[in-house]
């Protein structure tokens, strides 16, 4: 069991996000094991879900003449236009089947105003405006924070990154993430998790106590 000053994030370990979902990521149900034999060992665990309206303005759907995953500009900066995944209430938006979700600690979540997206579990993507995760962490007198989930070089990348910015010391347990991998993505999110300090590593060589 770790000690009192360190957390466990999982980051939106969801349906949509899995195979079958409306955004899947390759294998990504392969990561709910992983997470399940981390929750185990974490007094506090936090689950950050996805949670968009219908009218969310990251959809492609919403863009008529644009694609999924092209890039747009909007007032906080390029926005990939996405999919529509996680709506609100939906079977795609709730969490996989076989997650351990009962001893998590708080639930973040995240992307629910329709003008701007959030990829983190610290920020929209304006990078201003907060969820209150650090707060709530830093209340409770955690310092440390051990990451996984979907997708690795989106939300977790982002998420690893704003905690490390924020003065957590941030550990991505690999083996329980997997990419999306758009254009070079998920070697950029490794590039830019290690130079925010981020340590990479996997579930198995993490220590306890």
């Amino acid at each position: 069991m770790t000690g009192p000053d360190t957390a466990l994030i999982l980051i939106d370990i969801q349906n949509d996000f899995c195979p079958g979902g409306a955004l899947a990521v390759a294998d990504g149900d392969a990561v709910v094991p992983v997470a399940n034999a981390l929750i185990d060992k974490f007094e506090t665990i936090v689950l950050t879900q996805d949670w968009h309206p219908a009218d969310h303005s990251s959809f492609a759907s919403n863009h008529p003449g644009k694609d999924a995953f092209s890039l747009i500009e909007m007032p906080y900066g390029p926005q990939v236009l996405w999919p529509p995944h996680c709506i609100q209430g939906s079977e795609g938006a709730a969490f996989h089947k076989d997650l351990v979700t009962d001893k998590a600690n708080l639930i973040v979540r995240k992307g629910f105003r329709s003008a701007i997206d959030s990829y983190s579990a610290f920020f929209e993507n304006d990078h201003e405006t907060t969820t209150g995760l650090a707060g709530y962490l830093k209340d409770r007198g955690i310092s440390k924070l051990v990451m996984t989930g979907l997708a690795t070089d989106f939300c977790v990348r982002f998420s690893a990154v704003d905690a490390a910015k924020l003065g957590f010391s941030v550990t991505l347990a690999e083996d329980g993430c997997r990419a999306i991998d758009l254009d070079g993505s998920l070697d950029a999110a490794k590039a830019a998790m290690r130079e925010a300090g981020v340590t990479l590593t996997t579930s198995g060589n993490l220590t306890f106590g």
